[in-house]
């Protein structure tokens, strides 16, 4: 993944763990309310009705969670980097992803691993000292199945005269 590197120092097919993001009950409901005020996500008893059967975070807050894993694992990367005398990248805005899957409810106490695989990459012609990441992201709950995937794209900066 980015990693605080510029795009020539990025290998493709790398895979790293960005972090774990335990779900609550109160953090579920709280984020529900807020931004997808479904039933199932607000009420043990509706999702006991409901297909779920049981409460569930919205998969808007599994992926806030996958984001807020993606940057703290990228600024601890740049943090060491900086320490080290290495530069610094410019990372960039994302142009997008595809493939947005919610594999699987994540429930209450669900704890989530996510992880990045940088899957290609390729100078921008149109955009001189910068490149396009590809990426495929995933988030793997406690017993080991996958409950969240997407692939993603990040611009990153190159090398001077890259």
């Amino acid at each position: 993944m980015v990693k605080g590197l510029y795009l020539e120092e990025i290998e493709i097919g790398v895979e790293d763990f960005l972090g774990r993001h335990h779900f609550t009950r109160e953090a579920i409901v709280r984020f529900a309310k807020a931004y997808d005020p479904q039933p199932f996500h607000l009420s043990d008893e509706a999702a006991r009705d409901s297909h779920f059967g049981a409460l569930c975070a919205s998969g808007w807050h599994t992926a806030a969670a996958w984001m807020k894993c993606y940057v703290a694992f990228n600024e601890k990367s740049r943090t060491e980097r900086s320490r080290k005398g290495e530069g610094l990248p410019v990372i960039g805005p994302s142009p997008g992803f595809e493939n947005l899957k919610w594999l699987k409810p994540v429930y209450v106490d669900d704890t989530i691993s996510f992880s990045c695989k940088t899957t290609g990459k390729r100078v921008l012609n149109s955009r001189a000292g910068w490149g396009l990441l590809r990426f495929a992201a995933t988030g793997i709950n406690q017993a080991g199945d996958g409950v969240f995937a997407f692939d993603g794209k990040v611009l990153v900066q190159m090398r001077k005269g890259g």
